[in-house]
């Protein structure tokens, strides 16, 4: 933590439409992870402008909650579009402060975009349902009522598509809502923003406050917060779940994995052995559904050595440049990576591909690791156990189908999993027998379009329902069930019923 710097931008506070200067006395640097160039200066909000942040949203939800449907769709309408204009820009920034590839970048922001669309089609997502005559003349009806005010904590590593994951659907849903991103690259989601207010997100419906951990402990304590939607470790996301729900709030907690990749002999190997390379390394591995574990079955263990060919020949440098890795968010994400991977080494695990000493370049300073393959890895291994993120593929041998579904079904995480086959019955059997939200059947990366909700599972998740889709209306919503008499003039005239039958 170091002082403000005048010579440095500072990233503002946005509190009621407004975007204004923290009093804050703590700041952190956002750092160019290529370069170690300082981009700008964000502030750890004080404890009263957090207040201020969600006092704003209760107020705006008033008048918000009760906006057409229409009025609602056409902000989304209006915010698609002026992302689309500004894709360049925006893959930019996020390549700057995150050090993903630009074309990395722009994917980051585009599955966000998917979901700003999903959200413009809120009229049909949000209905009820109705039934007419439960009883004599009496009809039912439900409707999905907005909660409040709602709360975003969202993680370094998809600065754009995690933040488009939560506020647009929350807010379409007729709920404000208050947004803290990662405090490591908060400049994209910044500009994200203020494309939202743009497109016309009134004053108060959208707030974004930023810090760490006291800022996130004030968000789930809040008694006016209603719900709060987190992506990020492990270690935080239960802390968050447990004091959200504690204090009476929904949570939706998307967490740590470790996600196989199951290659059977059958499958295609140019194919699998590039998706798995593509899957494993892309954004250095800093992806929740990363395939970080390659379990390679039978025959198709003997594909170790050209695996390992292909992996040394991707590129490794500044995310400007698209390379094909970029670096990794921090120096302190390199030194860990660094560490978890001598420690493989010590508990046994061959090094089939080194990548700690990797030089790019121009960029002397840069948290570069090269592709790293350890192989004849086993559970109970640090590298096996625990999620390394960064680009760190770690191969586990299998015999049979049988035993790899077996391995997955062992780790407690369960965010997604994917199988290479050319098999429909061994991808049938896959599919069935594995405990795993999200299952890729030769697609190392299953995360569903927003047609569909996010569905990681076990150790992955804590809550009942998922980011986007259909799902995530539910979360944002609650049921209200209206049941109505409307007498005729001769109806139960001199009749008292004293039972519960609706008569």
């Amino acid at each position: 933590m170091t002082a403000p710097n005048p010579a440095i931008p500072t990233v503002p506070l946005l509190i009621n439409g407004e975007w204004v200067e923290s009093t804050s006395k703590v700041w952190r640097n956002v750092i160019n992870p290529a370069t170690q160039e300082v981009l700008a200066r964000v502030p750890f909000a004080t404890k009263e402008e957090v207040a201020q942040a969600v006092s704003a949203a209760q107020r705006a939800f008033k008048t918000w909650r009760k906006t057409p449907i229409g009025a609602r769709a056409r902000i989304f309408l209006k915010l698609q579009q002026l992302i689309r204009e500004n894709m360049a820009d925006l893959a930019a920034t996020l390549t700057a402060e995150q050090g993903k590839t630009l074309v990395d970048a722009e994917g980051d922001v585009f599955r966000g975009l998917e979901v700003v669309e999903h959200a413009a089609n809120i009229g049909t997502l949000q209905m009820g349902e109705f039934a007419q005559n439960v009883a004599g003349g009496v009809d039912t009806y439900s409707v999905l009522q907005p909660l409040g005010v709602c709360a975003g904590i969202t993680p370094f590593n998809f600065p754009a598509m995690i933040p488009l994951w939560m506020f647009p659907m929350a807010i379409a849903c007729g709920n404000t809502f208050v947004l803290k991103p990662s405090e490591q690259d908060p400049l994209v989601t910044e500009k994200l923003v203020r494309l939202a207010l743009q497109a016309g997100v009134p004053a108060g419906v959208l707030n974004v406050v930023h810090g760490g951990e006291d800022v996130v402990n004030a968000l789930c304590d809040h008694p006016d917060i209603k719900a709060i939607s987190f992506v990020g470790s492990t270690r935080v996301g239960t802390h968050v779940y447990q004091r959200a729900t504690l204090s009476g709030k929904r949570a939706q907690c998307m967490m740590g994995a470790k996600n196989h990749a199951v290659v059977l002999p059958d499958a295609n190997k140019e194919q699998a052995l590039n998706q798995l390379l593509g899957a494993g390394f892309g954004a250095a591995g800093q992806r929740c559904m990363a395939a970080s574990v390659a379990v390679l079955v039978g025959e198709a263990q003997a594909w170790l050595p050209e695996l390992v060919q292909k992996a040394r020949q991707l590129s490794v440098g500044a995310g400007k440049d698209n390379p094909d890795l970029g670096p990794l968010v921090s120096c302190a994400a390199r030194e860990r990576v660094l560490a978890m991977v001598e420690q493989g080494v010590e508990e046994g695990a061959t090094l089939a591909l080194d990548g700690r000493s990797i030089e790019v370049d121009g960029y002397p300073d840069g948290n570069f690791v090269g592709p790293t393959i350890l192989s004849d890895v086993k559970p109970g291994m640090a590298v096996y156990d625990e999620e390394i993120f960064g680009p760190v593929l770690v191969v586990v041998n299998a015999a049979t189908l049988d035993e790899a579904i077996a391995l997955v079904n062992a780790n407690p995480n369960g965010n997604g999993t994917a199988l290479f086959t050319q098999s429909g019955a061994a991808a049938r059997k896959f599919q069935e027998d594995i405990d795993v939200g999200q299952v890729g059947i030769n697609v190392p990366i299953p995360v569903p379009v927003p047609l569909f909700s996010f569905t990681g599972s076990r150790g992955s998740k804590l809550g009942d329902l998922g980011p986007f889709g259909k799902q995530v209306v539910l979360f944002y919503t609650q049921t209200q069930t209206i049941t109505q008499r409307w007498f005729a003039d001769a109806a139960s005239v001199g009749q008292v019923n004293t039972t519960i039958n609706l008569k």
